[in-house]
């Protein structure tokens, strides 16, 4: 079995600021050593599930934080930026099943962390205009287009739910809340050792189950991809590119704020596409995250 495994940092055991998670913080280093035990958690689960490939990719940031020296010797690693395909780089249908560790709830709901890809400078995300999503949404949705069924998930409690509802009725994925929201700052936390127990034993689970459940189907129907942003000067910037459209704000029921965007396409090329979205966003505003 071929096993993927999708690495965030703001969802990582015991991490609750800025600080914990952004290069140059005071607490970088130390999160950085817990984005690897987490990372290695999964991977033994996965081992442990008759894994014989186990590819991670580090999606925080500038996807550089995995402590390489220290990740578990039966994963290779997918690091750095820029990629094509940002944080599902790398994954294909050949894939019996996807592992999402250490991810976050999306921007507006009351997560440790919370945002969508970009702080504050994305305020909401639909797809197919009735369904708010972020970025656990967005890669469920392009990693069962393609056919390979999400198992998985560490976070906060409430990015945990944020999954189920995505998964929807007969769903079986396996959540782990490593830490429990209080705010968005601040959280309950789980032992860690407890934590990452939970982890390795539900990507054990989720492996192994995989191949006896049936797998999404694959989809290459045309979805809409809706963004709306702080700034309506990126929604201007971006209606440069083919096939993208202002639409106002609130999913174009607010023709008042020209900031929000719209395009379609199947899955997998909206998820590339939104990464040059980010790129042009960055350029533009500069902007660095949870301000």
């Amino acid at each position: 079995m071929k096993v993927y495994i999708s690495a965030d940092m703001e969802g990582v055991t015991g991490l609750v600021g800025a600080d914990d998670v952004q290069m140059g913080g005071r607490d970088y280093e130390r999160g950085r050593v817990m984005m690897t035990e987490d990372v290695n958690a999964a991977v033994r689960g996965a081992v442990a599930a008759g894994a014989r490939e186990v590819v991670v990719n580090d999606t925080h940031s500038a996807m550089r934080n995995l402590l390489v020296e220290d990740l578990h010797p039966a994963a290779s690693l997918v690091r750095g930026k820029p990629k094509p395909m940002g944080m599902l780089q790398d994954l294909d249908s050949s894939f019996d099943a996807a592992v999402f560790v250490g991810y976050h709830a999306r921007a507006g709901a009351l997560g440790v962390l919370s945002h969508s890809f970009m702080g504050h400078e994305i305020e909401d995300m639909w797809l197919d205009d009735d369904h708010a999503m972020g970025e656990i949404g967005f890669a469920h949705s392009t990693a069962t287009a393609l056919g390979v069924p999400v198992v998985a998930l560490s976070g906060c409690d409430v990015a945990c739910a944020e999954l189920t509802e995505w998964e929807g009725d007969g769903g079986y994925v396996r959540t782990v809340p490593v830490k429990y929201a209080r705010d968005r700052f601040a959280a309950r936390l789980r032992p860690a050792e407890e934590a990452r127990r939970a982890i390795e034993e539900a990507v054990r689970e989720g492996v192994r189950e995989a191949p006896s459940r049936t797998r999404p189907a694959p989809d290459t129907t045309e979805h809409t991809l809706t963004v709306r942003w702080q700034s309506a000067s990126v929604a201007q910037q971006l209606e440069g590119i083919p096939g993208v459209t202002c639409s106002g704000g609130d999913a174009g029921k607010d023709p008042a704020h020209d900031r929000s965007v719209r395009v379609s396409g199947d899955l997998p090329a909206l998820f590339r596409l939104f990464g040059v979205f980010m790129g042009v966003a960055y350029a533009l505003t500069g902007q660095a995250p949870y301000c």
